[in-house]
């Protein structure tokens, strides 16, 4: 007898941040046999936040579902959850890391977001944050991305272009090939 074929289930959950949230999170996952296959968690100001892919046999998966409306009652969270498929890898395409310190302002992520997508490389992963500087105290912002690369796009030119849009900017950036 064959095995039923994998089915999966991305989850995000919203709410106030309290000692345990993980635990209770994640037990009815655990209960119902699913496996997490990658998940995000941060406490956002006072909130937690997660986001989660799930998988399963179809009727784990169902069962999780049927599951959730009940779990977003008893932690007082907002839960949605959305069936997906496994991720395919983009093919001809090169992993590159992108680093970028600045002096903090509003509009930062979406020109990074713009000069990307501008030039149809999708960003992966991205992760943001915000802190005084050491001595000075002055508000800075950095972002770390993941960008996928088409393989038709010379590396060299772009490389060019980031520097140039950064320097534009007065962002100070980096861009190169990602490790691991």
């Amino acid at each position: 007898m064959s095995s039923p074929a994998k089915q999966y289930l991305v989850i995000s959950a919203l709410g106030q941040d309290r000692p345990g949230i993980v635990k209770n999170l994640t037990q009815p996952i655990s209960e119902s046999g699913a496996n997490i296959l990658d998940s995000r968690m941060t406490i956002l100001g006072g909130e937690f936040a997660v986001l989660m892919m799930v998988e399963g046999g179809w009727d784990t998966i169902a069962k999780l579902e049927a599951q959730l409306p009940a779990l977003e009652q008893r932690l007082g969270l907002t839960i949605v959850a959305r069936r997906t498929t496994s991720q395919q890898p983009q093919a001809n395409a090169i992993p590159y890391s992108v680093n970028v310190v600045a002096l903090d302002h509003p509009g930062i992520v979406n020109q990074l977001a713009d000069f990307f997508s501008g030039r149809h490389i999708n960003i992966q992963d991205l992760f943001t944050d915000c802190y005084n500087a050491a001595h000075t105290g002055t508000p800075m912002f950095t972002a770390t991305l993941v960008v996928n690369i088409p393989g038709d796009i010379s590396i060299a030119r772009l490389r060019e272009e980031f520097f140039d849009f950064c320097d534009s900017l007065n962002l100070d950036g980096i861009i190169e090939p990602a490790k691991g």
